[in-house]
């Protein structure tokens, strides 16, 4: 049996830091301790003085790109700078080719993962206009939950008919997930700027198109529809301050019934950086104003918004180098996406505390995924390793995505994952991923 010993850790759990030692045996958390001795002559011994264990980070909202989009990424290639960057588990969305929205493609999907992935994973099942009766077959055992386009992004599921919406959400118990923009919002202001510039649209205009407006239009309307029918909603990317205010953090996590995240590239940018970033942030929703941004932040800490993800969707360097209309939305963000928020930390933004529940507690309590989420013993062995105190710097040499490119190129980062374990399997250790593909399915407590 895998045996590993975790000594003189940090050990950030349930908002508290402590120092103690962590035994793994097998896939599970063995024992939590102030001091553990060796347990046998072929025990691991790591050493993290001084460093933090945190769980692996649960990233709610990725963009893998298989099947159908495989020069973009791959399950194992993203899965892979996951793990490189702290995050052990992934819920996939079904916006690949094809698009997964019915039982048998969403199974294709499962059947590539458990041959290939790096990290734990679930995809989420697509809903259409007209697809409801395969949406209702959903197993919310092992399937994370439903995911809505309410605007168009990559692929071609927007969802634009009320009557389904209102179907969907009056006979689904699974979580639904939304990426919430108002489409005919977005079409109006994008052929306003077409007259005006064709297809080379200054990308610094993409806020202005995908606009505050389209954003707070489309939450407002598909919460109302959420507290009419009882519907388990959980908003997407929140990219604007005015949205903010359709959340509460009046009641407990486990009391929400409507649940909100925020991304990294929204909490770190701004449209400032479009003048130097380009296309490279081009996203969906867009990335905003500074005062969005702040806005974001505070929301962010006093849980109107309940977890940090990534929306990771890759797309090569030709694509992105095209015209406004021609590029692309969307980047890629694990790998980066935790030492990201360390770096937040270390500017006085956030403690460490909040970022374990952001990305790790809540997503786990939100999806009621089974025994991870958390340091405890019995909890699969799904864990991170922090120097705070190792800089780095974000260079192709370094960048692990098949698209061999971030939004993160020349940043500095006080913070380095020295080490991740995955099912209690040592899969990361000084930025060498290991040809270790330990990933397991994700249950859910439903």
């Amino acid at each position: 049996m895998n045996t590993v010993l975790i000594k003189n850790a940090r050990i950030v759990n349930e908002g508290k830091i402590f120092e103690g030692d962590v035994l793994i045996e097998g896939e599970f958390i063995k024992e939590i301790a102030e001091s553990i001795s060796h347990k046998s002559s072929n025990c691991k011994v790591i050493d993290a003085e001084g460093n933090y264990l945190i769980p692996g980070a649960i990233d709610d909202q990725v963009h893998f790109r298989e099947p159908g989009l495989t020069h973009k990424g791959t399950i194992e290639s993203e899965s892979r700078a996951a793990v490189a960057g702290g995050i052990t588990s992934f819920i996939e969305q079904p916006n690949t080719v094809p698009n997964a929205v019915t039982q048998e493609l969403l199974e294709d999907k499962y059947q590539i993962a458990a041959q290939t992935s790096y990290a734990n994973y679930s995809f989420m099942m697509g809903g259409t206009n007209n697809n409801l009766e395969e949406i209702l077959k959903t197993n919310p055992k092992n399937v994370a939950g439903l995911k809505l386009f309410l605007g168009s992004s990559t692929g071609d599921m927007l969802v634009d008919s009320t009557a389904a919406l209102e179907s969907i959400f009056s006979s689904t118990k699974l979580l639904i997930a939304v990426h919430s923009e108002d489409e005919n919002t977005v079409k109006s202001n994008l052929e306003h700027y077409k007259a005006i510039y064709g297809d080379d649209i200054p990308v610094a205009l993409h806020p202005e198109i995908r606009s505050v407006d389209a954003c707070y239009k489309s939450t407002e309307k598909i919460i109302k529809l959420a507290k009419e029918t009882g519907a388990r909603l959980h908003v997407f990317h929140i990219s604007t301050a005015k949205e903010l205010d359709l959340f509460t953090n009046k009641i407990p996590l486990e009391e929400k019934q409507i649940t909100a995240e925020v991304c990294i590239h929204h909490l770190w940018f701004s449209d400032e950086d479009y003048a130097t970033k380009g296309n490279f942030i081009k996203w969906n929703p867009a990335v905003k104003s500074a005062s969005d941004r702040e806005g974001l932040w505070k929301a962010l800490l006093d849980d109107r918004i309940d977890v940090i993800a990534t929306d990771h969707a890759p797309h090569t360097l030709e694509e992105k180098q095209q015209v406004y209309t021609k590029a692309p939305s969307g980047g890629p963000l694990v790998q980066h996406a935790v030492v990201a928020m360390f770096e937040a930390h270390h500017q006085g933004k956030i403690s460490v505390e909040k970022i374990v529940e952001k990305m790790a507690h809540n997503p786990a309590k939100i999806f009621k995924i089974e025994n991870r989420g958390f340091i405890k013993e019995g909890f699969y062995a799904d864990l991170a390793i922090v120097n705070p105190a190792m800089p780095w710097s974000v260079n192709k040499d370094n960048i692990l995505y098949k698209c061999g490119w971030s939004p993160f190129e020349g940043t500095n980062f006080k913070s380095r994952i020295t080490h991740t374990f995955v099912n209690g399997q040592l899969v990361y250790e000084n930025s060498k991923v290991k040809e270790i593909k330990a990933g397991k399915r994700l249950l859910f407590d439903r």
